[in-house]
């Protein structure tokens, strides 16, 4: 199923982006001289598809980037809140290691009093047992 819908994907994407190479072919200048326009110190010519392609891959970069660099906070709290989980299952884990080392101890030891609310051994007024 997954290399069907890589497939179903890639296939379409690719002859998109061959058809885009086909279509916008011709050769640009590019340039990074501001100053001079005639005859630019720093330039570069290539098909107007390549610089298409290239600045959508820099756009995306920069927007993760940025996205990254958003989102921070809620990496580091989410870091605090994994540590504080962390330490709060380890001290449960000691509690029933307590626990289960007391009820050894607690075997031991006599039951409490059977003296409830109405008199001795959990009966009430007229005699039922509670």
């Amino acid at each position: 199923m997954r290399k069907f819908f890589t497939a179903l994907v890639v296939i379409p994407l690719g002859l998109i982006a061959i058809i885009f190479a086909v279509a916008n072919h011709h050769w640009v200048t590019v340039s990074f001289d501001p100053f001079n326009s005639t005859s630019p110190a720093i330039a570069v010519t290539l098909p107007l598809f390549v610089v298409i392609i290239v600045s959508a891959i820099l756009g995306v970069i920069a927007g993760g980037m940025a996205t990254w660099f958003r989102q921070g906070r809620w990496r580091r709290a989410a870091r605090q809140h994994e540590a504080d989980a962390r330490q709060a299952r380890a001290e449960v884990a000691d509690l029933r290691a307590a626990a289960v080392a007391s009820r050894g101890d607690a075997q031991r030891l006599p039951g409490p009093a059977q003296i409830g609310f109405y008199g001795s051994a959990g009966r009430d007024k007229q005699g039922a047992t509670l």
